[in-house]
């Protein structure tokens, strides 16, 4: 049997067919489900549940006690910190099955899912956006938009390298790393980079 590109952990159930990527681990006691992908390059926490037709973009790190049920779809460079929850029906009851009602969450490029935090299935959380710890996100959460509370309400913005933008006008710029950006009403984007010369 060829070598495994990846390492799982003894306690750790991989079923077949499943698609993980190279350089990922995976730690004590998760279950990565058939049918589900894993990219490369991932670190996925203690106690993890990676379920049916879910799919993990190269890079992300999903920490303790997280369970991606079917329908998550998480882009590269994401992290869920611990405990975050995730949804796939809105109206669930025990004695009704809804297996044919899952909703797709789609998790992109470089967000952040602070610990305990839960998202309601069927909404998108924008490149690089930041979710509080502890807050439920209901609706869709725009690109770098930082959100918190309970129900989550946008309460700044964050530069893709996770420190908090202040003050944030028609255009600002990360007293970090120096990104520039651009608002647009509602919006906020990466300025547009001058050609090289």
């Amino acid at each position: 049997m060829p070598e495994r590109p990846y390492f799982a952990h003894e306690s750790s159930y991989v079923d077949e067919p499943c698609s993980i990527g190279e350089g990922t681990r995976i730690w004590h006691f998760c279950h990565v489900m058939k049918d589900s992908v894993i990219g490369r390059d991932c670190t996925i926490g203690q106690n993890v549940l990676v379920a049916s037709g879910v799919r993990v973009g190269d890079r992300c790190k999903v920490q303790n006690n997280v369970s991606l049920y079917t329908g998550v779809v998480l882009e590269e460079d994401v992290f869920c910190g611990p405990s975050a929850v995730f949804t796939n029906v809105l109206n669930p009851r025990s004695e009704v099955v809804r297996k044919h009602e899952y909703r797709t969450t789609l998790v992109k490029r470089g967000a952040t899912i602070g610990a305990n935090a839960t998202i309601v299935c069927g909404i998108t959380i924008g490149s690089y956006a930041f979710v509080g710890a502890g807050a439920v996100v209901t609706r869709d959460v725009p690109d770098f938009a930082l959100v918190m509370g309970i129900p989550a309400q946008r309460a700044g913005w964050m530069c893709r390298c996770g420190v908090r933008l202040e003050p944030v006008g028609e255009s600002s710029r990360c007293g970090s790393c120096g990104a520039a950006y651009v608002s647009h009403g509602d919006r906020l984007a990466l300025a547009p980079q001058p050609p090289a010369a």
